[in-house]
């Protein structure tokens, strides 16, 4: 190990040094929430300064098996705003519940350090490994409340299919470095293209690819692997809800990157069917199924599982030759986060009071009991729609063109793909706007003052606001930002 392989590290090292002073500070002052705060969000607003010095250059360590490029500078800042934001409006949910916020804040900043791991691995093993470090947090938080039937249950199923999930994507890694010959991501490719079509068309590879296709299949929630995803959503705490609708999920997408882009880049035309038939079954399912739903954070589960089938849509676009379709996955990924964690931050403020659930009746008359929630939560759903002008809009707009794109190069079944993801987003807007009648249009089911939220959460709901309208008013920063972390693997 050198220095300048603690450098490269720098960012993933000090995530893990933050939680344990998290921890520490916890066990040192329990019950002190100011400065278990403090730590946690100055602690990541170091590890952002770090990560943008250090991905000012490309940059790797221990020969190469860690690498930092501008992909992973902007999934690294993407992961430390998804924390910060989890991290601000849940003291507002927790507290009330008797639920502990510095184990919460600890076992979220480890999972972060795992997505970390994630986005700079440039080996199948720490792959993996930063897979697993992300995901095991995650069965922690699902059953964060542990006095809460809903909850465990939910975390038992997320666990047990988890589990098995990853199993399959490790045996689906081990067929790829036995016919490979190694673990590097570089060198799997270069194998792949040396080797050309007698080694593509081996049953062995394509059974390694049907492995682990499956196993990232789940992670995302995509159809049908995505059983877990209604309970789990529903039962946890709505913080942590929010959280795993995002957080894991953009962490499984920069696995994808690293793994099918880069990887398996030159079996992009064995593994674009799949994609196309994962991103038209994901959207229309899940859409279908939300409409179906009283439940708001139910609902929003499956509007969760439509929109990975929107980002699959833009994965789709890269396979069919178009670097559009990487860029639009990386910007929606980007926008869906914000818009996501402020619909979830809006449900927590409601559910400040104990017992307080989130079913359609809660949000009844809230444009009345407290406006400006009303407004806000407008917003958000009208983004996750994909009204302009809205980042969800510029988002959904840029892989369906990329989809259009590719179908003009001559793969007719991205147009029908583009053709499924405009039908989905029309049929969308019925189950989001529906909870907009319900806040504006019906009278309240009970009466009471208004309830006082926190300087923290108010915070946060402002900066999912603020960036899901730029991101719809000014993308073309970001669109710059995201077409060099494309062009890093693409």
């Amino acid at each position: 190990m050198s220095w300048g392989d603690l450098v490269t590290i720098g960012p993933f090292a000090v995530a893990v040094l933050v939680a344990i002073a998290v921890l520490i500070v916890d066990l040192a002052r329990p019950g002190r929430k100011t400065a278990l705060l403090v730590t946690a969000l100055g602690g990541l607003a170091i590890v952002a300064l770090l990560t943008l010095s250090t991905g000012a250059t490309v940059a790797d360590a221990f020969n190469g098996g860690y690498t930092v490029d501008p992909l992973t500078t902007f999934l690294d800042l993407l992961f430390i705003a998804i924390v910060a934001l989890t991290i601000v409006y849940a003291p507002d949910y927790l507290e009330p519940r008797g639920l502990p916020l510095g184990e919460f804040t600890v076992v979220l900043l480890f999972a972060m350090t795992g997505a970390m791991l994630i986005s700079a691995a440039t080996d199948l093993l720490l792959l993996f490994i930063g897979l697993e470090l992300m995901v095991l947090p995650g069965y922690l938080l699902a059953g964060y409340h542990k006095s809460d039937g809903y909850s465990t249950e939910g975390a038992i199923k997320y666990f047990l299919l988890g589990s098995f999930s990853s199993a399959i994507f490790l045996f689906g890694l081990a067929f790829t470095w036995g016919l490979t010959g190694t673990t590097r991501v570089d060198g799997v490719a270069e194998a792949l293209r040396g080797l050309g079509g007698g080694l593509a068309l081996s049953p062995g590879l394509a059974l390694g690819l049907a492995f682990m296709t499956t196993g990232v299949a789940f992670k995302i929630a995509a159809v049908p692997f995505h059983y877990w995803t209604p309970d789990a959503y529903q039962g946890s705490p709505t913080p942590v809800t929010g959280y795993l609708s995002v957080g894991p999920k953009i962490g499984a997408f920069a696995l994808i990157l690293r793994l099918f882009v880069e990887a398996l880049g030159p079996l992009k035309a064995d593994w674009l069917g799949v994609v196309i038939v994962l991103a038209a079954v994901t959207m229309t399912l899940g859409n279908l199924v939300a409409l179906t739903q009283t439940n708001v954070k139910r609902m929003l589960a499956y509007s969760s599982i439509a929109h990975t089938g929107y980002m699959l849509v833009g994965l789709a676009a890269y396979a069919g030759g178009r670097m559009e379709g990487l860029e639009g996955l990386l910007f929606y990924g980007a926008a869906y986060t914000f818009m996501n964690l402020g619909a979830f931050a809006v449900i927590a403020a409601l559910q400040k009071r104990a017992g307080v659930t989130s079913g359609l009746n809660t949000f009844a008359g809230l444009g009345r009991r407290e406006p400006i929630l009303g407004i806000l939560m407008t917003l958000f759903l009208l983004s996750l729609t994909g009204i302009p002008p809205t980042a969800g809009f510029v988002g959904k707009a840029y892989v369906i063109l990329a989809a259009v794109q590719g179908a003009q190069d001559g793969i007719p079944a991205l147009g029908v793909l583009a053709v499924l993801a405009v039908l989905n987003a029309a049929a969308a807007a019925f189950y989001y706007l529906r909870v907009v009648v319900y806040m504006f249009m019906r009278e309240p089911q009970t009466e009471g003052e208004p309830l006082k939220h926190g300087r923290l959460l108010w915070g946060g709901l402002v900066a999912a606001t603020v960036l899901t309208i730029i991101l719809g008013l000014v993308p073309g920063p970001l669109f710059e930002v995201v077409g060099e972390a494309a062009r890093a693997i693409g």
